[in-house]
């Protein structure tokens, strides 16, 4: 096994870990809607579910939930296969790890989509139970995805005259999400960032 593989195998394994063991705690100690303070009003732990994709985004009914996961899985089976490709050859590891980070938020989310439906009860108004008795709150590749960062560093009010939206209230950051979300955004966000070049070249080979 090649040093690069090793070390996209221990990125991958420490995102899968801290975020499982994260939802889970929250899933086992939180119902839906309850929220308690980190640091102050603006870092809160707000746990939500949603049944869509990253940041809260939904995918309306349980046939585009269904599709959703499908296509999750299909997307993560390339990128895995884009990494053991990698990890053959010698490209830098900083894009392995990167891409390493994105895989694997991918893959948390998926965890959750696939098997939470059969492996929790509902949260609504309880603190669900893990592997209950009389069965899930759905069915295979119908779980909800577990969110709990939430980060309200401002709050206001948009003045009278701003089209649309004039003397509604705003917050932001609004998004309620979870760590990864948190590996897919800063791996993605790294790679357009650092890895421009690199990244261009890659799709340029693919075609």
């Amino acid at each position: 096994m090649t040093k690069n593989a090793k070390i996209s195998i221990g990125v991958i394994a420490s995102v899968l870990i801290i975020d499982q063991i994260i939802k889970i705690l929250v899933k086992t100690t939180m119902h839906l809607g309850e929220e308690f303070s980190v640091c102050g009003n603006w870092f809160l732990i707000h746990f939500v579910e949603n049944n869509g994709m990253a940041f809260g985004m939904e995918m309306g009914g349980s046939i585009g939930k269904l599709i959703l996961s499908l296509f999750r899985i299909i997307a993560v089976g390339g990128i895995a296969y884009g990494l053991v490709k990698m990890c053959q050859t010698k490209e830098s590891t900083s894009f392995i790890v990167l891409v390493s980070l994105v895989f694997a938020g991918a893959v948390g989310n998926i965890i959750d989509s696939v098997f939470y439906g059969v492996m929790f009860n509902s949260s609504v108004g309880q603190v669900a139970s893990m592997f209950p008795a009389d069965g899930g709150y759905s069915t295979w590749l119908q779980g909800k995805v577990v969110d709990m960062f939430y980060f309200p560093l401002i709050e206001g009010r948009f003045p009278d005259w701003v089209p649309i939206w004039g003397g509604e209230s705003f917050i932001f950051f609004r998004p309620v999400f979870n760590f990864a979300d948190a590996a897919i955004s800063v791996g993605i966000i790294a790679l357009l960032i650092f890895q421009r070049e690199r990244m261009s070249r890659l799709l340029g080979d693919s075609k």
